[in-house]
């Protein structure tokens, strides 16, 4: 049987992705089929970010990272149980390692919403958040790489959620 709090706190994550989805252009989230609520999401990034082919880098435009919040997330959180790099395979970030599926958010406290999760990835892969100590980076030849280009960063600068306008539209009226 499924905690009450913990299938609470799938449930509000499953609304805010909702939520998410609905206001950006650049994030799509899905939950894995099967479960409801859903524990486990593909999160799409369609954004700019860094790719490394035949030794170039150069940008590209659709990331995926694998969420999965376990039963005992609310008490615990192991990032790299959490989080999952999907793809592409030559990303090229010092975030994120070039030989595992793995990215770091930096320090994931128990109960950190999907939302949340979904920002800090976005501000990685768009090089807003850019580690540049190599002794810290998952992959040290992107760190070094970054500290010799930080005049590229950041690599999109579009918010992840359209902003809204307070626009306000009077009648016209002509006069002959």
């Amino acid at each position: 049987m499924i905690d009450p709090v913990y299938r609470g706190f799938l449930a509000r994550q499953h609304e805010q992705a909702l939520a998410l989805n609905a206001a950006s252009d650049l994030v799509e989230i899905r939950p894995v089929a099967g479960e409801l609520p859903p524990s486990r999401y593909v999160v799409e990034f369609r954004c700019q970010g860094l790719v490394r082919v035949a030794g170039q880098v150069r940008e590209a435009s659709s990331f995926d990272v694998g969420v999965w919040f376990p039963s005992d997330y609310l008490r615990r959180a192991e990032p790299f149980e959490v989080l999952t790099w999907l793809g592409p395979a030559e990303v090229f970030h010092p975030n994120i390692s070039d030989r595992a599926p793995l990215i770091c958010i930096g320090r994931l406290i128990r109960g950190t919403p999907l939302a949340d999760i979904v920002y800090r990835v976005f501000d990685i892969i768009t090089g807003h958040n850019v580690t540049m100590v190599e002794h810290d980076a998952l992959n040290r030849a992107a760190c070094a790489w970054a500290r010799e280009n930080r005049h590229r960063f950041p690599i999109d600068r579009r918010p992840l959620k359209r902003r809204a306008l307070a626009l306000r539209a009077e009648p016209v009226t002509r006069t002959a």
